[in-house]
């Protein structure tokens, strides 16, 4: 029989499984250690597939998005997910939300956390809070403006990553010591702080005096001006905070130019919802972890394009971006879905 892109004629369905093209990147043993590290064990005694192959299964959903997906707007999605609020009288679907940390230059998710659409908990910034243990030392995360909050951005460098953040405008930067690429030293402090004690950190930071890491945090900030994007002859500043004090290390003009960088993470989400999964198309699972694991299997058959996608670039010595992500996907459906080809 065929289902969903996998074959299998005659024997188990672990052995037709023709997945290769894609496993390269989402290996066996990094697929049991994950198993393991969640407490699950292969069980087939009571006929259900092992672990692995889950794993596997759900990277082929992924790649044939528009198969099978009645019947999967139940109660208990709408019970764990939610509706957004604006849209509940009108919406046909719940909806789940996730968040993801990715590399500009692949597209690779390396991180996600998914949850509802509403309630307590369920806002990017509160979804994205619950990736910062994954950083680590000698990354650079870039984030948007709608996610810096004081706790947020102690937490996130306590990690040892270096960050560079955008600022709203109203953030009260105090210029602290001007460095020669234009860029400057200030401080982030708790907000709660009054106008008196705020000043104290200010003065003592100015006089090189240490300062309480649950007080304030010095920091670093690169601004630069957009010219009329909008069309009305006006122009927008943007405020880059950074955990990189020297300017030796990354230049005013390196980070700004890195932070444009960030928009490469829309593109890995337009590939992702519009390319991978189709545009409009609803997940097909009719329970909260049935969601999750299909949510799961889009990210790793994304991050497992997004390698194939890179190596082919590395080796023909082009730019990633160079490389048609819908064409790839094409080219593999095609390939998973062959039967001669070998499991």
């Amino acid at each position: 029989m065929t289902h969903n892109g996998v074959v299998a004629a005659g024997g188990r369905l672990t052995d037709w499984i023709s997945l290769g093209v894609l496993a390269s990147s989402v290996p066996r043993d990094a697929v049991d250690e994950a198993v393991a590290a969640a407490g699950k064990g292969a069980r087939r005694s009571d006929g259900k597939l092992p672990p692995h192959v889950m794993v596997y299964f759900a990277m082929a959903l992924a790649l044939f998005a528009d198969e099978d997906y009645e019947e999967v707007a139940t109660p208990a999605n709408a019970a764990a997910f939610g509706y957004p609020a604006a849209a509940r009288e009108h919406a046909a679907f719940p909806k789940v939300r996730v968040v993801t940390i990715g590399e500009c230059g692949s597209h690779a998710k390396i991180a996600a956390q998914m949850g509802p659409v509403g309630g307590k908990g369920a806002s990017e910034q509160a979804l994205a809070r619950r990736m910062f243990g994954r950083l680590e030392e000698g990354w650079l995360l870039i984030a948007d403006r709608g996610f810096y909050n004081w706790p947020d951005w102690q937490a996130a460098a306590a990690t040892g990553a270096a960050l560079l953040w955008r600022v709203k405008a109203d953030l009260r930067l105090p210029v602290l010591d001007l460095l020669p690429d234009g860029s400057y030293l200030s401080l982030v402090a708790r907000p709660t702080l009054h106008d008196k004690a705020r000043n104290k950190l200010i003065a003592a930071a100015r006089a090189g005096e240490h300062l309480d890491p649950t007080q304030a945090m010095r920091v670093r900030v690169i601004e630069y001006e957009i010219g009329d994007r909008d069309g009305d002859g006006s122009g927008e500043l943007i405020a880059l905070i950074t955990t990189i004090a020297d300017p030796a290390l990354a230049s005013a003009q390196e980070l700004a130019e890195a932070y444009c960088q960030r928009w490469e993470e829309e593109t890995g989400i337009s590939q992702l919802k519009t390319h991978l999964r189709g545009p409009g198309a609803i997940l097909r699972s009719k329970s909260p972890d049935m969601i999750r694991q299909e949510i799961y299997g889009y990210l790793l058959t994304h991050y497992d394009i997004s390698a194939l996608i890179c190596r082919a670039a590395t080796e023909a010595d082009i730019d990633p971006d160079r490389v048609k992500f819908r064409r790839t996907v094409r080219i593999i459906r095609r390939r998973a879905a062959d039967p001669a080809f070998p499991p």
